[in-house]
């Protein structure tokens, strides 16, 4: 008999070397204030939500997306908004995460639009749930820049590699530091990628000065290799957690969509929890990190080409500045995202989402 669509989510979640508590609890201090970028954040997230909704919904004739996760214009320090974050804080800990979409057969939809997004029954018949993401970078110009920069940096490594080896540098670093020696001497494009070596500081002649740079630069090249080099979807643990929760609750197929500025990519929930369990995976497919942007919780970063390229084309939307007027007379300046268009690869939305086994 084939496994669950619920049992597969949570057996990766225990599998995952992440201890992912499936019982957490969320809490911690309410936010007091909201600042420009946040609001801008929420603007530009809210702008992605559509693009992706509007793209499905003009391109497929079968199926809809429905707006499900939470829309609220409250923001901290707004009139109400303690009881929105602690009806909010309720609902992560009762049903989960909403993802922000859920696809329909057009046909299973009540003609006048009177559905209720309450209704278990209801939900459960959606045939998928996307959660959209938004990133500030134009995918392409991304990937073209760190495409040149590594290949520059791989250039200039073996450069270096081969200065090293001549004279009279390879004597000196050979009779100075012999294991650091052999490591250039056998050092390729891929190790470079792995190798770490503290730098020595030697400078009691020209010579030894000049070794010392070469070093240094060659250190510099290699730091360059070993950077995270692609665009991601970024997953916080704790969402690990409340996406589960979400699923154990209503049995959906679950999808993360990541929205840049030029294209989308979307990938399974169930493939993120089998890349991040696979331990030699890390480095070449995801990291993970402690981020700021993310009130340093743990945060897993995939690789964002690993999915499937789902809007192959994004048209800019046009962007305004707008003002948010606190209680206390304080004035918030931030950005809004109006227009725009995204173009729907059907084969991928079809074979990757809705039709996915």
């Amino acid at each position: 008999m084939p496994e669950h669509y619920r049992d597969t989510i949570l057996r990766l979640i225990q599998t995952t070397p992440f201890d992912i508590d499936t019982d957490l609890q969320v809490g911690g201090r309410m936010p007091t204030l909201a600042n420009s970028e946040f609001l801008t954040n929420k603007e530009q997230g809210d702008w992605a939500e559509q693009i992706a909704l509007a793209a499905i919904n003009e391109s497929s004739n079968e199926y809809r997306a429905v707006k499900y996760g939470r829309d609220d214009s409250l923001s901290a320090g707004d009139p109400g908004f303690r009881e929105f974050y602690e009806a909010y804080q309720e609902e992560l800990n009762t049903i989960g995460k909403k993802p922000d979409l859920l696809i329909y057969r057009r046909s299973e939809l009540p003609g006048n639009g009177a559905y209720d997004l309450e209704d278990v029954a209801f939900i459960e018949r959606a045939v998928a749930a996307i959660e959209v993401r938004s990133s500030s970078f134009l995918a392409d110009r991304y990937s073209l820049f760190m495409d040149t920069r590594t290949r520059n940096a791989e250039r200039e490594c073996e450069r270096i590699r081969t200065r090293l080896l001549e004279e009279p540098y390879a004597a000196l670093l050979s009779q100075r530091r012999h294991q650091l020696y052999e490591m250039v001497r056998t050092a390729t494009v891929e190790t470079f990628r792995e190798l770490s070596f503290n730098r020595p500081n030697w400078s009691s002649s020209p010579e030894l000065r000049q070794l010392t740079d070469l070093l240094r630069d060659l250190k510099e090249q290699m730091k360059i290799l070993q950077t995270r080099n692609y665009l991601s979807i970024t997953p916080k643990l704790e969402d690990l957690a409340l996406v589960n929760r979400w699923i154990q609750t209503f049995g959906v197929r679950h999808y993360y969509m990541q929205v840049f500025f030029d294209k989308a990519y979307v990938i399974p929930f169930g493939q993120i929890l089998e890349i991040v369990s696979d331990s030699d995976n890390e480095g070449p497919m995801f990291s993970v990190e402690r981020d700021t942007k993310n009130q340093g919780k743990t945060t897993i970063k995939v690789d964002v080409q690993v999915g499937k390229e789902i809007l192959g084309r994004i048209d800019l939307p046009q962007h305004r500045s707008a003002m948010k007027e606190l209680e206390r007379g304080r004035l918030l300046f931030y950005v809004t995202f109006q227009g725009g268009r995204g173009y729907l690869d059907q084969s991928v939305f079809l074979d990757e989402v809705v039709n996915a086994g």
